[in-house]
């Protein structure tokens, strides 16, 4: 057990406590071995936590504080964070502080396993194809997969895992190509996973400016022949792709047996960009029910813009909200008819 003389000394040792853990999760991301003894996992963390600071500490905000600091290494974290934040003990609301409320219990969990995936790799974007009832995952080293209802791997693509070592940050479903679109930090990866047998015909869109970090499909029910690709990057910027099958020939060469890899220049491309924030670009999102594009951001000025996509095409003025620490997620509730961000 630590002796802790003052409450001082405990946040020192605290402090200490944080950025051995962000240096150990830096270090994770980056593939290199850690060893052991010097491995911080939760219930290491907890632990030293308690002993720091006594029973004052409770279990649900040592979790949120934990998830936070794993999940944004460059995020500011508050030692005040690991106490919460409490209204009074006569308080309608204080019977809900109780970790048993602030756990969603689910009566079945299933772990998927998948040959092609490296144990230093891990999964970087989960889409759902609701109308072809199948599931497209891209992990963070390069392997597209397709899984269908029975959670089965039936369709997988590894090509980029042996051509390229930037990392892939995210992918979506193209409904009018019915391809499968992933971005790394510089290209725009278009798989036809129709493709017979081995065959996988794989496309690269190539260079882009700055590091793309996130993507989504635009899917506009006047657009019967092209689909329209957003992505947010790593200064700022929105980038509104539009892709035809024209771009794509999607044809099988006969004779060879593996995965044909083809690059297609970005100045082909018709490519809107637009500067929205001063920031990484974390998620983008094009909310069908509105007819909306949302674009979030850390940075605290232009940390959510919310508006048509026309706008963004025609180069206008958008919708843009302030959020102190900015936004790094969004969703959309049809039934309630409201936006959630997340900070």
């Amino acid at each position: 057990a630590l002796e802790v003389p003052d409450f001082k000394n405990a946040l020192k040792q605290f402090q200490k406590l944080v950025e051995k853990t962000v240096t150990q999760k830096t270090k994770e991301r980056l593939g290199l071995y850690i060893e052991d003894d010097d491995e911080i996992d939760y219930d290491k963390f907890y632990t030293t936590t308690q002993t720091l600071f006594g029973p004052e500490v409770k279990d649900h905000n040592v979790k949120a504080f934990f998830r936070k600091i794993s999940n944004n290494l460059d995020t500011r974290a508050e030692w005040c964070e690991i106490f919460g934040y409490f209204i009074g003990e006569s308080d309608a609301l204080s019977s809900q502080l109780k970790e048993e409320n602030m756990v969603f219990l689910v009566s079945e969990k299933q772990q998927i396993t998948h040959a092609v995936v490296k144990r230093q790799d891990v999964i970087k974007g989960i889409v759902k194809v609701p109308h072809l009832d199948f599931t497209v995952t891209s992990s963070q080293k390069g392997v597209l997969t397709i899984f269908n209802n029975q959670r089965k791997s039936f369709c997988s693509c590894p090509f980029y895992f042996r051509q390229d070592t930037a990392w892939i940050t995210g992918c979506d479903f193209l409904p009018r190509l019915k391809c499968v679109v992933a971005v790394t930090e510089r290209t725009v990866i278009v798989w036809d996973y129709k493709s017979k047998g081995s065959q996988n015909n794989c496309f690269t869109i190539k260079p882009m400016e700055n590091g793309l970090l996130c993507v989504c499909t635009v899917t506009m029910s006047d657009y019967l022949a092209k689909d329209n690709i957003l992505m947010g990057d790593d200064k700022g910027y929105v980038h509104l792709l539009t892709v035809t099958s024209d771009h794509f020939g999607f044809k099988q060469c006969k004779g060879k047996k593996e995965s044909q890899l083809q690059v297609l220049d970005s100045k082909t491309f018709n490519i809107v960009k637009r500067k929205l924030h001063d920031d990484w670009v974390v998620k983008v999102k094009y909310i069908s029910d509105l007819n909306c594009f949302g674009s979030c951001s850390s940075d605290s000025i232009h940390s959510f813009v919310l508006d048509d996509i026309k706008r963004l095409e025609d180069n206008l003025p958008v919708k843009e909200f302030s959020v102190p620490r900015g936004v790094n997620a969004f969703t959309y509730c049809g039934k309630a008819k409201v936006i959630v961000t997340g900070g």
